[in-house]
């Protein structure tokens, strides 16, 4: 399973340096992914800061530091 993270990870940055700021949402639609895989992905970008949030009212969205 960490092996499917990290290329999970991979995908997710990919994603959000070609499209910007997503949310959890945006990323499970764009990768078909489980919401379990995309937020460890996130989790594992997050420990290596490479991500970082950003909060409006209604949403949070990740994107690359």
């Amino acid at each position: 399973m960490k092996n499917e993270i990290g290329t999970l990870a991979g995908s997710v940055w990919s994603l959000l340096s070609d499209k910007g700021p997503l949310t959890l949402t945006q990323l499970k639609t764009a990768t078909k992914a489980t919401d379990f895989l995309v937020a460890a992905a996130v989790g594992w970008l997050a420990r290596e800061d490479k991500v970082e949030f950003e909060k409006t009212a209604k949403t949070v969205k990740i994107k690359l530091i």
